[in-house]
Parts: C-alpha cells; sequence; structure tokens
C-alpha cells in the first residue's frame, strides 16, 4: 500500500441564513446542494462527475443529492456524524481514503437547518439546577470527575471544583462555565466580537467572499406575526449572496446593551457573560468542497488550494466543551511536523467569543493571524455544515494572500475538539 497526499481543490456554500426565519427557511436543502455540486463542476471542469468515487455527507441529506446533481449512479456515499466538526469529519475521511489510496476523488457535503435556538423541538435542558437531572444520568465515576493525566500538558488553569460538580449543560452555559474559569470580562469578549464583525464586513465590500459564497436564487419565505414560516404562502424569488449575520455597524455600546442569555447561571457566583451578540446565531446552509489526489490533480493539471498534511482530535470535560481545541491542536500540530510559530493563517470556529480568547491565550495564537476574515460570530455556524466552511475560508486565505500553512480547529458540542493542518505549497517557506 501507497500512501499519497491529499489537497483541497476548491469549495463552495451558501450563503448562512438565519434559523428559522432566514432565506432559507423555504428552500429544499437537496436542491441547493446539487446546485453547489454542479457549481464545482462548472468551475473546475477538467474534473468530470464520473471521477468522483465517493460523496461524503456530513448532516441529514442522503444520497439522492448526488444523483440530483448528475452524479453516475455508481457513486457510493455515506453520511458522519461528530457534533460541530461533523463536516470537518466528513472531509477528513474522505482524505484518508485518498491518502491511502483507496480512490482518487471525492466530495465533503455539510448540510444544516437550525430552528431559531439550538435544539429547537426538544426538551429545554435545565441548567439552573444543579438537582435538575435524572440521579441516575448525572451520576458520575470517580474516572469521570478526575482531572485527565495530561490536563497541564495543555490547560494553564485548572478547572474549578464548582464547574466540575455543576450538572451536564446546554452550550451557553459551558461558555459562562469558561468565562469564570478564566475570569473574563464582558468587555473582552464584545470586543472581540466587534472585531470579528468588522473584519467580516470589511472582507464582503472587498469581495473576498465571491470566490466562496455562490449566490443562490431562493423563495423569499413568508412568517406570521409570531415570526413562524407560513409555507401555503408563496414569496418572490430573491438572491442570496452574503451571509445574514453581517453587522458592519457593531459597536461596544450596542453589544454592551444586550441581556445575557435566559437560563444561564454563574456557579462561582459572578456576572452573567454571554449573549446574542457575544455568540455565533444559530443558522441554515451548505457547504461542499471538492477533494482529490495531488498525483491525479497534477495529472489532469488541475490548480489546487492546498494539502491536508496533518490533523488532531481531543475531548474535555463537557462542562467546558468549548475548550476542545486547546487539546486537539497539538497533536495536529505534531502530526504535521510544525509549530505554531509557523501557522500562518487560522480560521477558529467562533462558536462563542470567550472559547476563542481563552483558546488563543492557551495555544499561543497571535490575533493577526485568526480569523482574517471575520468569523462565525457574523458568518454563522450551521453546525453540520461549518466544518467544510472552516476548510474552505483557510485554504482560499492561504492561495489569496501567498501563506505557507494554515490550521482550521473548532470545538464539538459534547466535549470534543478537532484541528486540521494545511499547506500551499506554492508559497515560500
Amino acid at each position: 500500500m501507497r500512501l499519497r497526499n491529499a489537497v483541497v481543490v476548491d469549495g463552495v456554500r451558501t450563503a448562512f441564513a438565519k434559523g428559522g426565519r432566514g432565506k432559507l427557511e423555504a428552500a429544499r436543502m437537496d436542491d441547493l446542494g446539487a446546485h453547489l455540486i454542479r457549481a464545482l463542476f462548472e468551475r473546475n471542469p477538467k474534473v468530470k462527475p464520473n471521477m468522483v468515487t465517493d460523496l461524503g455527507i456530513g448532516g441529514n441529506l442522503g444520497r439522492g443529492v448526488g444523483h440530483l446533481a448528475g452524479l453516475p449512479a455508481e457513486l457510493v456515499d455515506f453520511s458522519s456524524e461528530r457534533a460541530c466538526a461533523t463536516s470537518q469529519e466528513t472531509a477528513m475521511r474522505i482524505s484518508m481514503a485518498i491518502m491511502l489510496d483507496q480512490y482518487d476523488c471525492g466530495i465533503s457535503i455539510g448540510v444544516e437547518r437550525m430552528g431559531r435556538q439550538m435544539g429547537s423541538g426538544m426538551p429545554r435542558m435545565q441548567t439552573t439546577r444543579r438537582d435538575g437531572m435524572n440521579p441516575k444520568s448525572g451520576e458520575r465515576t470517580k474516572e469521570q470527575r478526575d482531572m485527565a493525566p495530561d490536563h497541564f500538558d495543555y490547560f494553564s488553569v485548572p478547572i474549578p471544583d464548582y464547574i466540575l460538580d455543576s450538572p451536564m449543560a446546554s452550550m451557553v452555559q459551558t461558555a459562562q462555565n469558561v468565562c469564570e474559569m478564566y475570569d473574563l470580562t464582558r468587555e473582552e469578549l464584545d470586543a472581540f466580537s466587534m472585531r470579528s464583525q468588522h473584519k467580516l464586513a470589511k472582507a464582503y465590500d472587498a469581495g473576498i467572499y465571491k470566490d466562496e459564497v455562490l449566490p443562490v436564487e431562493v423563495e423569499d419565505p413568508v412568517f406570521d406575526d409570531e415570526g413562524n414560516w407560513v409555507p401555503d404562502e408563496v414569496g418572490p424569488m430573491v438572491i442570496l449572496d452574503r451571509d445574514e449575520g453581517v453587522r458592519p455597524n457593531t459597536t461596544m455600546e450596542g453589544l454592551a446593551a444586550l441581556n445575557p442569555v435566559r437560563g444561564i447561571v454563574s456557579y462561582k457566583p459572578g456576572p452573567l457573560l454571554i449573549t446574542a451578540g457575544n455568540s455565533c446565531p444559530t443558522n441554515v446552509g451548505i457547504t461542499v468542497q471538492l477533494l482529490m489526489s495531488e498525483e491525479k490533480a497534477l495529472e489532469l493539471g488541475v490548480e489546487f488550494l492546498a494539502r491536508v498534511i496533518g490533523w488532531g482530535n481531543g475531548g474535555v470535560k463537557q462542562q467546558i466543551m468549548g475548550m476542545g481545541p486547546v487539546v486537539s491542536t497539538p497533536p495536529a500540530l505534531k502530526h504535521a511536523g510544525l509549530e505554531m510559530d509557523q501557522i500562518d493563517r487560522i480560521e477558529f470556529n467562533e462558536a462563542f467569543a470567550c472559547q476563542v480568547v481563552t483558546s488563543m491565550k492557551e495555544l499561543n495564537m497571535p490575533e493577526e493571524k485568526l480569523n482574517v476574515n471575520g468569523g462565525s460570530i457574523g458568518i454563522g455556524h450551521p453546525i453540520s455544515a461549518t466544518g467544510n466552511r472552516l476548510w474552505m475560508t483557510v485554504c482560499k486565505e492561504l492561495k489569496r494572500s501567498n501563506k505557507r500553512y494554515g490550521l482550521a480547529t473548532q470545538c464539538c458540542g459534547d466535549g470534543e475538539g478537532m484541528t486540521v493542518i494545511f499547506e500551499n505549497p506554492d508559497a515560500p517557506k
């Protein structure tokens, strides 16, 4: 068996719409996915549909999207799941198959339709009572409570006992826990969020996202007075070509006026710091990537963005789930044979400002290299689609800026992290 390089050829996505109340509410996700796949082939005419062996789907979309896109009937497909890193997992699984010489070409899809609140349609998780859980599900063994032996290889501060003793929590509660673990202030979170929004707006104005966001014509959905979609009423057709969470006029004063998210508590106790302004929104969107062996790309004369050269996964206590990248990034760097100071561009999913701010400190990530064109606080985070978005964004930025090494990382809702390292071979070392 021989080993080969896997490369990211190209990637496109829809703009990310607001979950439950945005421009994609009336759209069929399989139709949009097929439209994106066809666009990839139009942009890369040397790659033919019959060259694609595997279609990896992050999310619940199904094999039919490949048939709608005109891919051959012999195509095989799979679905994957790794919480927020679902489409990263899909892309990585295809990359591994290419590296192991199983096939030459695959497509990774990430699809997500979120409601107006995360976990809509599910029972609301109790975050305000320590005794609010079923006793059996709340029990933890000594091994589950204790710190992992290598905890201090990654973290500079311990997890406080009052957080370890707290129940399994909603995502926003875990963000509040991280704030208290690191003694963050509301001003730190809001300042980071404002910078993210301003970078994103500037990048849109400069046309940087034109190569990533594919304009799609969709029905403008009709909503009733309570904000619910009315499927029996057909709205006009409109073009969606911009993420709906972009807020170029974000100010510290405006962010400071926002109330904390309902349902979180302070176990310290201390101020409640998590707001809609320093968190990512809920979203709807689709992302698609074309992956190939470098050998095949060179044979066909296909230009590609970057090689996949390293990856890592890691787990943390669920109560601080946002810190997953702190344990997944060191093994990814080791796998790639690099140090953090060699990384030129970082795409870090901004689930919450707090987990990015603290992870930057723990991993010695300079902010001037991180999310240089804005991040998920404005772009959005349609869970199963975000991983692909991180890959294509950082790889396109490496090519655009002629930089060598890139890193994509994100936390996962169940207390994991996933990090992947890329190399632009055309850039100077």
